[in-house]
């Protein structure tokens, strides 16, 4: 018998109740639980407008009955993606960070599918009430704890929430921050200001972190609808959410703690910015070239991994690689994103995929102390 809890949840700041949902699936008979290889592979994929086949008034109208939309196309779609991820090279990955989600129903159905064979035996979804998509998880690995972090910046109510996952692979623990940032819709110097204000949330939630855990890692992930070269691309006259180690960055901030600062070093450093301020690793312009998204006819980097510094310790878990899954069939013939189109049942997603892998360093020499 399936336990499914729902609850309202006190948000981050003054805000409308969020709508939670977890789900603990029956056990089931395939492999539960991190690789034995002491690896930890995340995938973080925006899946582009997934809906279920009942019609419940919040679809948009491509996803509507009288539009051709069916529970068929639903089932359809949801094989195609449990196909896709079932075709990545190696062990499956124990946790998938999915963006673009109707519904709790929406993971159950990916969880209990052609996936079930790999135990992703827990669920989590985090939404804003009256909102068509938020954001969801499923994990072969129990979550510890959950957070969901609801944000307001002065009368406006950021679109999607941040959830923030604790999780204990190989009793060695790290925290996840699953986000979908609010997009460029509307202008993109119009919406920074809700961009900026996820970010605050975060920065905010990962120095509280560090005085209870300063050894624990955290992890920034999804799709932050802003390029990691962000301040480059508008010519360096804006603060954006997402900042170089770069002193003329370092310039606009001023008393600001709306922004996150991305480092290309190993452990990633924020030099310009002084030492209260916390750098995170960007494989962009690393490890990862091209980009997730492919708009008006330029490459963007707006999905991401961000690692904290205790990533390159080698205790605990550590960075091992992370990667674009830029083949078929996430990509179609021209090598870009294979866009799902609800018309026709085509397609995949507007967005690839990224994969980020971990190595357990925790040896009883060098396991790190757990306040």
């Amino acid at each position: 018998m399936q336990k499914f809890f729902r609850r309202w949840a006190l948000p981050f700041c003054i805000f409308p109740a969020l709508l939670m949902g977890a789900c603990h699936l029956p056990e089931t008979t395939g492999v539960e639980g991190a690789s034995s290889s002491g690896s930890l592979r995340v995938l973080s994929w925006n899946v582009q407008t997934l809906f279920d086949g009942e019609q419940v008034g919040n679809e948009y109208s491509e996803y509507l009955n009288e539009a051709g939309w069916a529970e068929e196309k639903f089932s359809a779609r949801i094989s195609a993606i449990s196909r896709a991820i079932d075709s990545i090279d190696g062990d499956p990955p124990d946790v998938l960070a999915l963006m673009e989600i109707e519904n709790l129903q929406c993971l159950e159905a990916l969880a209990q599918g052609e996936l079930a064979k790999y135990g992703y035996n827990w669920t989590y979804f985090a939404g804003n009430k009256g909102m068509s998509q938020g954001i969801g998880v499923v994990s072969r690995i129990p979550f510890t704890e959950t957070r969901v972090h609801g944000i307001v910046w002065g009368q406006e109510a950021v679109p999607r929430p941040v959830l923030e996952l604790w999780l204990r692979p190989e009793n060695t623990p790290l925290v996840l921050f699953v986000c979908h940032w609010k997009s460029k819709l509307g202008g993109e110097d119009q919406t920074e200001t809700l961009r900026r204000a996820s970010a605050s949330s975060i920065l905010r939630r990962i120095r509280e972190i560090r005085k209870d855990h300063p050894y624990v890692p955290a992890v920034i992930m999804g799709d932050l609808n802003e390029n990691h070269d962000e301040f480059y691309r508008r010519d360096g006259k804006i603060l954006s959410a997402l900042l170089p180690d770069d002193p003329d960055a370092a310039a606009l901030i001023g008393n600001r703690d709306d922004f996150l600062v991305l480092s290309g070093e190993k452990p990633p450093v924020a030099a310009s910015f002084g030492a209260s301020v916390p750098a995170f690793y960007s494989p962009w312009g690393q490890e990862l070239l091209n980009g997730s998204y492919y708009y008006q006819n330029n490459w963007e980097t707006i999905d991401h991994f961000l690692l904290t510094e205790q990533f390159f310790d080698e205790a605990g878990w550590d960075f091992s690689r992370c990667r674009v899954l830029a083949e078929e069939p996430f990509t179609n013939a021209k090598g870009t994103p294979a866009r799902y189109n609800p018309r026709s049942g085509y397609g995949l997603s507007d967005h690839l995929p990224l994969l980020l892998e971990l190595t357990n360093f925790s040896r009883p020499n060098n396991a790190r102390p757990i306040r």
